[in-house]
């Protein structure tokens, strides 16, 4: 594949919207298995929406490193778009339940494609600026594996707040 960053955020974009629909269904369709649980939904709250955008941004942005390693920037843009991405999903469904009052599941639905374009565009509008950033790899990398692991933790371990209860069952984690 070219080199050309639009096509790869293009790219990044349907396999970021197609894994996170897949991970949305995973862990209920391999039976609620506990090695699948840290990267899919296990519920239906905030904090696994946010893991359905996590994985498969950080996955694409793994194989898209081995053709862009030569950006000194490149890590710290996919750092950025990320956390734009994941901070967006709570961000935005909050808002609209405040204002108006229920969660529609095809605005739920919006939200994840919405946020996924979002993050892709910003990364997009980086990759075009390419400009150093006050970002080196190596801390960049470090946040994303700490987001990582924070992700796997709090699947097993789920604090009792808000962001992590299933708006469904009123329950929390697995």
């Amino acid at each position: 594949m070219k080199r050309s960053i639009g096509l790869w955020q293009f790219v990044g974009f349907g396999a970021t919207s197609l894994g996170g629909t897949l991970l949305h269904f995973l862990y209920e369709w391999l039976g609620e298995a506990a090695w699948i649980a840290p990267f899919s939904g296990v519920n239906e709250s905030t904090w696994e929406h946010m893991k359905l955008l996590f994985w498969p941004m950080l996955i694409f942005a793994i194989l898209q490193s081995f053709f862009f390693s030569d950006k000194p920037c490149f890590w710290c843009v996919k750092l950025r778009g990320i956390l734009l991405g994941i901070s967006l999903i709570p961000v935005i469904f909050y808002t609209y339940n405040g204002v108006i009052g229920r969660s529609p599941a095809w605005l739920n639905i919006a939200i994840f494609f919405v946020c996924a374009a979002i993050a892709y565009i910003y990364e997009f509008a980086l990759f075009k600026n390419d400009k150093p950033r006050r970002c080196t790899k190596i801390a960049a990398i470090l946040v994303l594996c700490g987001l990582a692991l924070l992700f796997f933790l709090f699947t097993f371990i789920t604090p009792e707040l808000g962001i992590f209860r299933d708006p469904l069952t009123g329950t929390y984690g697995i």
